[in-house]
């Protein structure tokens, strides 16, 4: 959910008509998330605001027991949705996948809640569920969002700081996308696909060196023992990719010898192997023939 006034723009250039992003207090001000916002550079792009803190209610705290509002039921979260502002429109619930049966898993009670919960909505007079393509074509804009630095939902701040807040996840981004250049010239199938699986973000948010609340929660999700750990094993994949990518398109002119040094080591070890099965058809018809 990564955004700023030039993504938004970028985004609207594409064709799309409404993009997701987090409501953010340092973006919105006194301003409400529920309601439909538009880019500030271009109008044609709705801008919906999640609300962070219903949502965040549902994917971290539902299973809190030290959270004030614990436990949380149906008719609880349905009744504060009714208290809200009238003037409110919409409530924007955006929650990964991962809330569900992962981050707050089967014995908490959240598939429990969220049957109730979709229940409850069926049959009320007022509150319903709507997509965002509903909503936009619902409601009208109040006015634009101005986000001119980007933002996201991930930790307190609210940034970019999970994946690019340190020493080693800048040093890591950008030796990757020193190599876009290169990757620009690849056709290779292999490389191509692997080179998206390492622009996958995780790589960088295990590189996290946040405390408190948030490295709690970069820790939970980290397959490594520490940050350090994930820094060198990204760097080690990441030496081994360009090798394999200097292969097909040379970096400069040392590169290239070498890649065609390679080549012809590898037409050279082929057409041996290929003499190598030829000899050995041969000698075992040899041996027929003496049998014979």
């Amino acid at each position: 959910m990564i955004y700023s006034d030039e993504i938004g723009a970028q985004i609207a250039e594409m064709g799309y008509n409404a993009i997701l992003t987090e409501g953010a207090k340092h973006v919105l001000g006194w301003k409400s998330p529920n309601y439909v916002y538009v880019n500030a550079i271009n109008p044609r792009l709705k801008v919906l605001m999640r609300n962070f803190k219903l949502s965040d209610d549902i994917a971290f705290r539902f299973s809190n027991t030290n959270w004030a509002d614990y436990p949380l039921t149906a008719d609880k979260f349905v009744d504060w949705l009714e208290k809200a502002n009238p003037k409110e429109e919409v409530f924007n619930l955006f929650l990964s996948y991962e809330s569900f049966g992962e981050r707050q898993p089967k014995e908490s009670g959240i598939f429990d809640f969220l049957e109730n919960f979709v229940l409850k909505m069926a049959n009320h007079t007022t509150l319903k569920f709507a997509t965002p393509s509903e909503v936009i074509e619902d409601l009208q804009p109040v006015s634009a969002v101005s986000v001119p630095y980007p933002i996201s939902w991930a930790d307190e701040e609210r940034d970019l700081t999970a994946w690019l807040g340190n020493g080693m996840q800048k040093e890591a981004f950008e030796k990757l996308y020193n190599l876009r250049g290169q990757m620009k010239k690849c056709s290779d199938t292999e490389l191509n696909k692997d080179w998206n699986y390492l622009q996958v973000s995780d790589h960088f948010y295990y590189m996290s060196t946040k405390y408190f609340s948030d490295g709690e929660v970069h820790s939970n999700f980290n397959p490594f023992d520490s940050p350090y750990e994930a820094f060198i094993n990204y760097m080690n994949v990441l030496s081994d990719f360009k090798i394999r990518l200097n292969s097909f398109v040379p970096e400069n002119a040392f590169e290239n010898d070498i890649a065609s040094l390679q080549k012809i080591i590898l037409e050279k070890e082929a057409k041996i192997k290929k003499l190598e099965t030829e000899v050995l058809v041969l000698q075992k018809r040899g041996k027929r023939k003496k049998q014979g």
